[in-house]
């Protein structure tokens, strides 16, 4: 079991701990519900640092990225990040991932955790561009502060102007005493705020200095609970249960980082070219529950004569509505805005309508 820089931190503000993608990380603090109200509300911090991230170097970084990643990356520009996928050669997605264009001739690829060994593998193997690749991920940590006073806490802490990073932008300054700070207008919440990359051995000094800072404004450390119940009320998806190795993006409603311009042609282009032009039988949608009850990953979604529909693909209550939701893959015709559908949970098909998410008002 690998351990973040931060686990003792943790372990002494006595979070609970849970193994998740090869690490020992904190699930809970105070309580999922507590936190997640704090991230709406005022603020949270999370230790993401088991995410991956990948360098990608030299003259031939952009052909690589381009080729591998389904978004247009030559239309990124310094300072600017994207959200992409890498699909596999069958039309399903090996990862999802951000895209930071760091500077001429070099990028950062951050992939998620579960799949830090796959992504590599799989970058590597479609190299054929000579682009220069590094492993950076276990050097770096990864701290975000999210939540609608994120920027007013960080801002106390730092020289750089927060106003002047907008949505899926960065810069690099310094946070507290920590120098060399990747500050990424990032998230994933639906509450705003940004996340922060730091070498490992700054870590602890940048976690204890935003603590400090936020204070007086309500922050709480936050774990991987609140993460997913905050996400999921945004609509945003998790790869493993949204996202699979079988599921397109254009399946997904990703259809937006599949840019199909002149030149990029990427690993499955022809393949969602088809899926755009002809339609897909199954589309991942949202859903709120319209009786009591709380859909899981891997529940039955039924009509109203009880045939297969789809499949819960994630599912909570949100703090927010009281009310259980979810997304799922539904076969086409059910999966049009305020349909009629039931979840079957232990037996019993719940009613509930397909919505479009972000399911609460962010």
């Amino acid at each position: 079991m690998q351990k973040t820089v931060l686990n003792d931190i943790h372990r002494e503000l006595g979070a609970k701990m849970v193994p998740f993608a090869g690490f020992d990380m904190p699930v809970e603090y105070s309580g999922i519900n507590k936190e997640h109200m704090a991230v709406r509300e005022a603020a949270g911090i999370f230790d993401v640092s088991h995410m991956g991230e990948f360098w990608v170097k030299g003259p031939n970084a952009q052909k690589l990225i381009q080729y591998v990643t389904s978004n247009d990356v030559a239309a990124l520009p310094f300072g600017k990040a994207q959200y992409s996928c890498l699909p596999n050669k069958q039309g399903g997605i090996v990862d999802d991932l951000i895209v930071y264009h760091y500077e001429a001739e070099k990028y950062m690829l951050v992939v998620n955790a579960s799949n830090m060994e796959k992504d590599w593998k799989w970058i590597n193997e479609n190299n054929s561009f000579g682009a220069e690749l590094e492993n950076a991920s276990d050097k770096i940590s990864l701290i975000a502060v999210q939540g609608p006073k994120a920027a007013s806490i960080l801002q106390k802490i730092t020289t750089t102007d927060l106003s002047s990073v907008p949505y899926y932008s960065f810069k690099v300054g310094t946070i507290g005493k920590v120098d060399n700070v990747i500050i990424s207008n990032t998230g994933y919440t639906g509450s705003g705020g940004f996340e922060l990359y730091v070498y490992n051995e700054e870590a602890p000094a940048l976690w204890n200095a935003v603590m400090e800072a936020g204070t007086e404004f309500g922050l709480l450390p936050a774990g991987l609970g609140a993460r997913d119940t905050l996400r999921l009320e945004a609509g945003l998806a998790l790869y493993g249960n949204d996202l699979d190795d079988t599921t397109s993006p254009v399946e997904a409603g990703l259809g937006w980082i599949t840019k199909l311009v002149d030149g990029n042609d990427f690993i499955s282009r022809k393949l969602f070219e088809q899926q755009k032009e002809k339609g897909v039988v199954k589309r991942l949608k949202g859903f709120v529950l319209q009786e009591r009850g709380i859909p899981r990953h891997g529940y039955e979604i039924v009509d109203a004569d009880g045939n297969n529909i789809g499949t819960v693909t994630s599912g909570t209550m949100s703090p927010m509505l009281k009310q259980g939701i979810g997304m799922g893959y539904l076969k086409k015709g059910f999966w049009k805005p305020e349909s009629e559908i039931f979840i079957r949970v232990r037996n019993k098909d719940l009613r509930a309508k397909v919505v479009k998410p972000p399911f609460v008002e962010l």
